[in-house]
């Protein structure tokens, strides 16, 4: 079943009811005399001005990493006088294909087909496919999900040459890992927090995939970088993870991957301090 992004089938008909109702997004905050990130771009329907832009996705895609669209650090700046502006966070940038990269270093898969490949990831609960689909709608690529027979879910990508780049960075034959360089942006931690961060009363867990034991230590070496460093976990058959502890660490991942989209719970979401 297909849904568009905004979380609502192309039918019309309202989502099933296994589906939380999000609430209404909040106002865009940016700093004074510049819109917030994607702010002015938005048309209905959830799409950015350039989401049906192939040339667009395709500069992302090709430059998965070390892409010159990541903000390059700078001195000084403030969000709304009130916050200091978290460079490389989640809202220091307009979305890319780019960031689709937080997913792999998260339970994510890429395959390919021919010259085109797809994005997969499974989800346990209802409210992260809805962000999921919305945040890869603002990439350009539509997405579809389906129930599993573990009660979880699948969102997934089509097939297309968008990601084809993404997936000859992060494929050794068909096995996952990190390319050489990589590195964790407030995006890309969006992504991976809503495809797989699980909060605990201590700090959030941000799950690998089961079988992604090798990627460990270049996930925990970018997080590390990012001022994130976690105590990495052996979850059994949830596979592997990292702990996200300590007040200091805590606040710096809500800074980075910004507000919470409205269709995540309260409680599943690091709250700005």
């Amino acid at each position: 079943m297909s849904l568009s992004g905004t979380g609502e089938p192309p039918d019309g008909q309202p989502p099933p009811a296994l589906f939380p109702v999000p609430e209404p997004a909040p106002p865009p905050r940016g700093r004074p005399g510049r819109p917030a990130a994607g702010g002015g771009r938005r048309r209905p329907g959830g799409r950015s001005r350039d989401a049906g832009s192939t040339a667009t996705a395709d500069r992302g895609a090709a430059t998965a990493e070390g892409d010159p669209a990541d903000p390059a650090p700078a001195e000084g700046g403030r969000d709304d006088a009130r916050r200091q502006l978290v460079f490389f966070g989640a809202e220091a940038a307009d979305p890319s294909v780019a960031d689709l990269a937080g997913l792999l270093a998260g339970p994510g898969e890429v395959a390919v087909m021919g010259g085109t490949a797809r994005l997969s990831v499974v989800v346990d609960a209802a409210w992260r496919v809805h962000v999921l689909v919305a945040e890869l709608a603002l990439r350009g690529l539509a997405a579809s999900w389906e129930a599993t027979g573990d009660e979880r879910h699948a969102v997934r990508t089509s097939y297309t040459r968008t990601l084809k780049p993404l997936a000859a960075a992060w494929l050794r034959g068909t096995v996952k890992r990190p390319p050489a360089g990589f590195h964790l942006t407030g995006r890309r931690l969006r992504l991976w927090l809503a495809a797989a961060g699980v909060a605990e009363p201590a700090g959030f867990l941000l799950r690998l995939g089961p079988a992604d034991a090798e990627c460990r230590a270049a996930v925990g070496a970018a997080l590390a970088a990012a001022g994130l460093a976690g105590a990495p976990v052996v979850a059994e058959a949830d596979g592997p993870a990292y702990r996200i502890t300590g007040r200091r660490r805590l606040a710096r991942l809500a800074e980075l991957v910004g507000d919470r989209p409205p269709a995540a719970p309260v409680t599943a979401w690091p709250a700005r301090p």
